[in-house]
């Protein structure tokens, strides 16, 4: 509470603990576009921000519940749904003439969020160029599912591989 005279009070969203403020001033000072990548409990979103005085913009987006369509049937918070929801959006900016964007994982600590990583790679992998450290990524297998492997794979077809869920993300 105010106690004095010079106390100010801190934005709302500072208050909440939705917003860094100091950050996001930083990412908008780069003039490019924020590639945000948000997760809940179920589901991972990736967008392309472009920041407007009025209001960002989102671009394009992908979230990981649209991989249903394409045939995925296991869940939409795991490693490789994270990678191809990544990609997806990739693609998409892709299609809308974005070639660079920064990265803007919010308030995430992102040491213990390998996901994150995940759909930040998608991006890369995509042609999206995004400065990244290399180091932070999941390794290839992970991202290729062959930790969930033994378990199931169920939702390809019989004669498919994973490379063939990709190819179709592609069309």
């Amino acid at each position: 509470m105010a106690t004095s005279a010079i106390y100010r009070v801190p934005h709302r969203r500072r208050k909440e603990g939705k917003t860094d403020y100091k950050l996001r001033l930083g990412l908008l000072k780069s003039g490019r576009p924020r590639a945000v990548i948000r997760k809940s409990n179920r589901y991972i979103r990736a967008s392309i921000i472009v920041y407007d005085p009025d209001g960002d913009r989102c671009v394009v987006s992908a979230d990981s519940r649209e991989l249903k369509k394409f045939g995925w049937t296991l869940s939409c918070k795991n490693l490789p749904a994270a990678y191809l929801t990544g990609y997806l959006c990739g693609r998409r900016a892709l299609k809308k003439d974005i070639k660079s964007a920064v990265s803007d994982l919010g308030l995430y600590d992102a040491k213990y969020n390998k996901r994150l990583y995940a759909v930040l790679k998608g991006l890369i992998d995509s042609g999206v160029e995004i400065p990244a450290d290399e180091s932070k990524f999941p390794q290839e297998e992970r991202l290729r599912g062959e930790h969930i492997k033994a378990v199931s794979y169920t939702h390809l077809r019989a004669h498919e591989t994973s490379l063939h869920l990709v190819c179709r993300l592609l069309l």
